[in-house]
């Protein structure tokens, strides 16, 4: 959530915020009101509770009719401050659920616009010409099948639509991928974390997956827990209602776990193989940090993904993600989108947010600096979504015979395979 003091001081900063996400500007107004108001109800109630208080010690002193007459002043006022608290936890529960609704405020040099008006940074790597290699690129489902390293059709089966087993190699490219990318990240610092699959809702909400990505959520309405999207999400929660000292920062996580997805919003896309599923393996990356360093951050952040994807030697793409396809939490992300050779465009294959003090508010997480306690700022960036990452490598690095090319990083990995060959024809 952001700071309601911020609020106050620049509401038109809020509402141009709003308005470039396409979001609902009216939130902002009825949230100053809701915000006046509770802390109105508040004052009216600690100057009633103040007056009850002076009246109790009158009243022992008082006899006769004056105390008589102090006795009726003193229901009165129970009565008052009753009603006094009442509108003040009414106006502060109306706060708190509008202000859960805001969304962070972007940041100033986010483009404005929808999914199609981000921004291209930089480009990297060359983009192979299979016309002139002699010979038409097939698709990763294809080469999976042909490496017998995807099965989807028995997913399906078993699971239902967007589900899929990896078998044989498959499952080693996994390993190897996942194995690969925590090693990046050790090396860089970061502490490796093996996290929960299912959280409270508290976890989930403080985050800011409860929101306009709720309908993505799977929820155990039995035991009332979520299945995560995204470590993100407990890696985000880890230090919840904690104070961290300064020195402690920054705090950096490399969180590997399964990620689910009900991908409500997707149907009709990417319907074939396994670019969209419902459940797939992830490596992220997690960062506290204090908020003045949250830019910062976010370029290392982003340096790391770029360094994984060019050492899996994928030709690849940043952007900066305009308004409109933030999502709640962040004020600025930026996306890696690897080229797809049968789809002839760029897909995101990692994507990194700055999500400043935002979660670290909704999931009471602060730093302390000196005397000073303050909010802190969180950050995230994917390192390796397996399943695009391993539809990249297949199409980007197959020949013509159907095998496909392993690049260095995963050897160690794959028992020294420089090739992946199939196993049918």
């Amino acid at each position: 959530m952001i700071d309601l003091r911020l609020l106050r001081e620049d509401p038109d900063r809020v509402r141009a915020s709003q308005r470039a996400r396409g979001e609902d500007v009216a939130l902002v107004d009825a949230l100053l009101s809701a915000d006046e108001r509770r802390r109105s109800s508040g004052v009216r109630f600690d100057e009633l509770r103040a007056e009850q208080k002076q009246l109790g010690k009158l009243i022992p002193k008082a006899a006769g009719d004056e105390k008589a007459e102090l006795l009726k002043k003193a229901g009165q006022l129970a009565a008052d401050v009753k009603t006094a608290d009442a509108e003040r936890d009414t106006a502060d529960a109306e706060t708190q659920e509008l202000l859960l609704r805001l969304g962070n405020l972007v940041h100033p040099d986010v483009p404005v616009g929808g999914e199609e008006d981000f921004v291209t940074l930089e480009t990297h790597g060359t983009i192979r010409d299979f016309g002139a290699e002699g010979f038409e690129p097939k698709d990763h489902l294809e080469l999976g099948q042909l490496l017998g390293a995807i099965d989807v059709e028995r997913g399906a089966k078993v699971s239902g639509s967007r589900f899929y087993f990896l078998t044989g190699v498959g499952a080693l490219l996994e390993l190897a991928l996942v194995n690969a990318a925590i090693a990046q990240a050790t090396e860089a610092g970061f502490t490796p974390m093996l996290t929960p699959a299912l959280v409270r809702p508290q976890s989930m909400a403080g985050t800011g997956f409860l929101g306009q990505a709720a309908q993505d959520v799977y929820h155990l309405d039995k035991d009332d827990l979520y299945l995560v999207g995204t470590s993100e999400v407990p890696l985000a929660a880890y230090h919840m209602d904690e104070i961290i000292d300064v020195e402690r920062l920054p705090l950096r996580y490399a969180g590997f776990s399964p990620c689910f997805r009900r991908e409500a919003g997707s149907h009709g896309k990417d319907t074939k193989g396994i670019f969209r599923v419902h459940q797939f393996d992830k490596v992220e990356m997690f960062s506290y940090v204090a908020p003045e360093d949250s830019e910062a951050e976010h370029q290392r952040l982003l340096a790391w993904e770029k360094q994984w994807l060019t050492s899996l030697e994928l030709p690849f793409r940043v952007i900066d993600v305009a308004t409109g396809d933030l999502g709640s939490s962040a004020a600025r992300k930026f996306d890696c989108e690897a080229w797809i050779p049968t789809q002839g465009k760029y897909r995101e294959l990692t994507s990194t947010s700055d999500c400043t003090e935002f979660q670290s508010r909704r999931l009471s997480i602060r730093v302390r600096d000196g005397k000073q306690v303050r909010p802190l700022a969180t950050l995230n960036g994917t390192l390796c979504a397996v399943p695009r990452t391993i539809v990249a490598i297949l199409e980007n690095h197959q020949q013509a015979d159907g095998s496909v090319y392993v690049p260095e990083v995963l050897r160690p990995y794959l028992g020294g395979r420089e090739v992946l060959e199939p196993v049918s024809r």
